[in-house]
């Protein structure tokens, strides 16, 4: 079956050909996607490039965080996206994103304030955890909305940290 995933509002076409085959847009690339320690961490390996991925499932969306950058994602195969054509519905980033975080760690810094203005892409804030430190980028365009918490605070996985209007 083909799914149509949409990270960060572009959409990729998306083939499980077997345990270990996957095409991208077309594109076959060897995969290889093992869970660690039963937690939302996965070790991922493409085409020999190894990657460390957290996968956290929101309300109505993936959050992935690899490489220090947090990815959200939404998954639908082919059938959803036919009922959801027919119903005339779209899914689009639009209204209020929550920062939630990823993982347990530590707030280093906040780099924005309430009311900023910021563009997709822009690092809101740096959480460490697990002795590695992630630039948790805005996934949309906007304004800084309510900020809940500063640096030198633990969160745990999924607070609230900030939104973006």
């Amino acid at each position: 079956m083909e799914y149509i995933t949409t990270i960060d509002g572009k959409e990729f076409q998306v083939e499980i050909i077997d345990k270990e085959h996957v095409s991208v847009n077309g594109k076959i690339v060897e995969v290889d996607f093992e869970s660690v320690r039963s937690q939302p961490i996965f070790s991922l390996i493409v085409d020999g490039e190894s990657y460390e991925a957290y996968v956290y499932e929101g309300e109505d969306n993936l959050e992935v965080l690899i490489k220090g950058r947090l990815y959200n994602s939404q998954v639908e195969d082919e059938r959803e996206r036919r009922l959801r054509a027919a119903a005339g519905s779209s899914k689009a980033i639009s209204g209020t994103f929550y920062l939630k975080a990823p993982m347990p760690g530590l707030v280093v810094s906040v780099l924005v304030e309430e009311g900023q203005e910021v563009k997709e892409g822009d690092v809101l804030l740096i959480l460490e955890s697990m002795k590695m430190q992630n630039e948790l980028k805005s996934p949309q365009d906007g304004v800084v909305g309510r900020i809940q918490v500063s640096g030198g605070d633990s969160v745990e996985q999924r607070q609230k940290m900030l939104s973006v209007e």
